[in-house]
């Protein structure tokens, strides 16, 4: 079972998305856990915001002062997370960010690009990085496994 804690922090979220809370939950519920964790249970928040929040965030702990799209929080290192979801019953994974001003707002794009980044900070959650070439091809093959989940 995967639970996430939803934190709306800007207002606008709501024009997208009438109730994020139980749209994010109803799509965790469709994710094999199975595919990345022996855990029973996984836990992690996503935080609903806008271009100021997201920016000072970037700023203070990747040292880039611009919004950007997601950022991603892991509790543990990545090591330690790949490890933890082998052997521990339940995990709290971390924390994700998203920028409502990032996404494409046309309405058949905007659930797709919402899941899309939310997806990709989730699998940063889970210990995997995109600095070389192979761990990119490596981590868009995860997401793509639980994008196809969800549509289910």
């Amino acid at each position: 079972m995967i639970k996430i804690d939803v934190f709306i922090k800007d207002k606008n979220w709501k024009k997208y998305i009438s109730n994020p809370n139980k749209y994010l939950n109803k799509l965790a519920k469709k994710i094999n856990l199975n595919i990345f964790s022996k855990s029973k249970s996984v836990n992690f928040s996503i935080r609903l915001t806008g271009n100021k929040e997201i920016r000072n965030l970037n700023k203070k702990f990747r040292k880039k002062n611009k919004a950007t799209d997601v950022l991603s929080f892991p509790y543990y290192d990545p090591s330690e997370t790949r490890i933890k979801l082998k052997l521990n019953k339940t995990i709290y994974l971390g924390d994700i960010v998203i920028n409502l001003y990032k996404i494409d707002k046309r309405q058949l794009k905007f659930e797709s690009e919402f899941n899309k980044l939310w997806v990709h900070g989730l699998v940063h959650l889970l210990g995997y990085t995109h600095h070389k070439n192979k761990d990119f091809f490596e981590m868009m093959k995860i997401e793509n496994k639980i994008i196809k989940q969800l549509k289910c």
